[in-house]
């Protein structure tokens, strides 16, 4: 298929969208430009061809119409095609030929939305945003529903590389012998891989700036996360004492659980723990946003029953309504816990369950690292699971020195 020409510079790299392959895996770091230009491929595409309905998902998608559309208007605009398309909450539609893109999230406090994305009628190109979150089990049930007939069927990656743990990687690099950062068609698989240089027209001086200071400062860092190579493990990272297995419940288990209330993740995470064989068994039952008082207590419910639920103590009125039908401890604060709890898991080999939801689980374990190791003070980010991790296993294990452990 001939690609349609633009009036936005572009990288050549960028015309592997249009190879006649079924998946195309776009890897790249930041300021590589890879959302931007796949947007813009997305737009061309719905403008060439009648019947085409795309499916663009993230792993969370709280709104379409606040994250994702106000960006696919702005390309709209540059393109001039205003005129060609109605755009509601969470479609994009050409008016002139029906072809479609419609928002979805894979995750929503509804619970896992595979099913219903699966079952979805019509798609010929689905486009995973932020592919480094989904788990190989969503991945292969919504690639099995794109089977469109009378398109080409497309399923187009989008991810700034995390580790080679990750399916992605072991499935589409190292299975096939396609070394990372490859920029060619293999088999059923067309690789695009850009970088800041790529996408460098449309950069600011101060940014390129930036990047090159951090090029010098953090090598490890630069290559990770500007030129967007697949790592072994994230710079400094804290936990390496953890394997993929299956849960076992050895002892009677106990919840923990993180709040992220409007922003960031609400997360609960079954713990068993081993304490002979110093093992502790953990299985993710839920990573989610945005949840409400009522949607929490829906899921502890589901996941938890009557178990016990040890759950972070920063808001006790929340806490004081949770516990009037579930059984829940709040978690007690107190200085330098953090850092003990971070010891008190690195004593025990941990062992991550093989299910569909562990993805962010991972992802935290593979990026949670010391922001000044030698005061032993980590990042606060890539935690929310963690810190569920330590409520729960914390309220289990006695401290030797005063009798009882204390969380931050």
């Amino acid at each position: 298929m001939t690609p349609p020409k633009f009036s936005l510079p572009c990288s050549p790299k960028y015309k592997g969208f249009w190879n006649d392959t079924r998946y195309t895996i776009l890897t790249g770091g930041r300021g590589s430009g890879k959302s931007f230009f796949t947007g813009v491929f997305l737009l061309g595409l719905m403008d060439l061809e009648a019947g085409h309905t795309i499916l663009f998902t993230r792993y969370t998608l709280r709104s379409a119409n606040v994250s994702i559309i106000p960006e696919f208007k702005e390309k709209i605009e540059l393109l001039n095609k205003g005129h060609k398309f109605k755009i509601t909450k969470d479609e994009i539609v050409n008016l002139e030929n029906g072809s479609k893109i419609i928002f979805r999230g894979i995750k929503t406090s509804s619970g896992d939305q595979t099913a219903s994305l699966k079952s979805l009628q019509g798609i010929t190109t689905w486009v995973m945003e932020e592919a480094e979150e989904i788990d190989e089990e969503s991945f292969d049930k919504i690639d099995l529903s794109v089977r469109q007939k009378s398109k080409q069927n497309r399923i187009i990656l989008l991810l700034n590389p995390s580790t080679k743990e990750h399916f992605i990687y072991k499935r589409f690099y190292e299975d096939r012998s396609v070394q990372a950062g490859a920029n060619f068609s293999k088999g059923d698989t067309t690789y695009i891989h850009t970088t800041y240089l790529d996408n460098i027209k449309n950069l600011s001086k101060s940014y390129i700036a930036q990047i090159e200071q951090m090029k010098i400062r953090r090598p490890q860092r630069f290559a990770a996360v500007i030129q967007g190579n697949w790592i072994d493990k994230a710079e400094g990272v804290i936990f390496t004492n953890w394997k993929i297995g299956k849960f076992k419940e050895v002892s009677p288990s106990v919840f923990g659980s993180d709040f992220g209330f409007s922003r960031d993740e609400n997360t609960l995470v079954k713990t068993s723990i081993d304490k002979n064989n110093k093992i502790i068994y953990l299985q993710l039952c839920f990573y989610l946003p945005g949840l409400t008082t009522s949607q929490l207590r829906e899921l502890y419910k589901k996941f938890a029953g009557d178990s016990l639920i040890c759950c972070d103590s920063s808001e006790p009125r929340l806490l004081h309504e949770l516990k009037t039908t579930l059984n829940i401890v709040p978690s007690i604060k107190g200085p330098g816990s953090v850092t003990y709890g971070i010891a008190l898991l690195q004593d025990y080999d941990l062992i991550i369950d093989d299910g569909e939801s562990s993805a962010p689980l991972i992802k935290e374990l593979n990026n949670y690292s010391w922001l000044e190791k030698k005061s032993q003070t980590p990042q606060d980010k890539y935690n929310h699971a963690i810190d569920a991790i330590r409520y729960a296993v914390g309220y289990q294990l006695k401290n030797p020195t005063s009798g009882q452990y204390h969380f931050i």
